[in-house]
């Protein structure tokens, strides 16, 4: 019984959370993503032909699942923030929440079952179990998208001066990003495997403008948004870009110091909750220990009398 109303509980918390986050994350308005142009290269990368009609098991699974186009674009988007571009990701995503949520809900029905509960404890677990996993890859979605461009934010300072070096010694725009993906290519992956598609689609013949604008939806990452404005600007009015850059990468490394400035002042505040929950029990039990057990003891005879 008391396991049965533990599983209600997790259940009814989960269907609150859940129904909260959808609210709190869908758009008031949803519109038709609009098509892409011919000649716009897509932030997904195409697969080749020969692969591309053959289905794994969790794209197979995925293939039926077909979510509201709100969700789906919303998806799309983590995957590609989290560096996942193959056009069928999120048929491989949604197969793999599939796997995992009837797994581990067969498993704790089988395990309620062997326990010796009803038919409606080995549901409810069944359920709640499968709707916690189910949200795992989502949330392991997240946690790479924020950990991959923290990393390409680490990575961009050191790229512009890299970038201005190249400038400096006469190369151009091109040679310069090429150059730099190649040196950030073991201290920097996620970066360097960024900049090293910007030539490759300019070779191929697309415009400036649209890789730059491409390369910053592959990522959405602030700070690259904003290198790549600038990369926009100087190209579009014929500005320098060596002293530009410089001072950019200059105002990061300024920003940076004034973050982590910022989170030092923040320490103060955050340790009030760990030193009143934790610790400051802990002192009250050593301190005031001794001295509550002798006033028991003290106290039991005189009762007794």
């Amino acid at each position: 019984m008391i396991l049965l109303l533990i599983a209600c509980f997790i259940f009814v918390l989960l269907l609150v959370g859940g129904v909260g986050y959808w609210f709190l994350t869908s758009p008031a308005k949803t519109e038709p993503t609009p098509k892409q142009p011919a000649h716009e290269p897509s932030v997904f990368f195409e697969a080749p032909k020969e692969t591309r009609e053959e289905d794994g098991f969790l794209r197979g699974l995925g293939r039926n699942w077909n979510p509201k186009p709100a969700a789906r674009n919303d998806t799309e988007r983590k995957l590609r923030t989290a560096g996942f571009r193959h056009p069928r990701a999120i048929e491989t995503l949604q197969g793999l929440k599939i796997l995992i949520a009837s797994t581990g809900a067969l498993g704790v029905a089988a395990a309620a079952a062997l326990n010796g509960h009803d038919l409606k404890g080995m549901l409810v677990a069944a359920i709640c179990t499968g709707g916690f996993l189910s949200m795992l890859p989502d949330r392991f979605l997240e946690y790479r998208a924020r950990a991959r461009s923290f990393a390409i934010r680490r990575g961009l300072p050191p790229a512009l001066d890299l970038i201005v070096l190249g400038l400096e010694a006469g190369q151009t725009l091109d040679q310069s990003l090429s150059e730099a993906s190649r040196e950030l290519r073991d201290a920097y992956p996620e970066l360097s495997s960024e900049l090293a598609v910007v030539p490759l689609e300019l070779r191929a013949g697309y415009p400036r403008a649209q890789v730059l604008t491409n390369l910053a939806r592959r990522n959405e990452e602030p700070e690259l948004t904003k290198l790549v404005n600038l990369l926009a600007d100087a190209d579009r009015f014929g500005t320098s870009l060596a002293p530009a850059l410089r001072t950019h990468a200059k105002y990061m490394r300024t920003r940076r110091r004034q973050l982590a400035q910022e989170q030092a002042r923040k320490t103060t505040v955050k340790l009030v909750f760990p030193v009143f929950f934790l610790i400051f029990p802990s002192v009250l039990v050593v301190t005031l220990g001794p001295a509550v057990i002798s006033l028991y003891a003290s106290l039991i005879p005189m009762l007794a009398k």
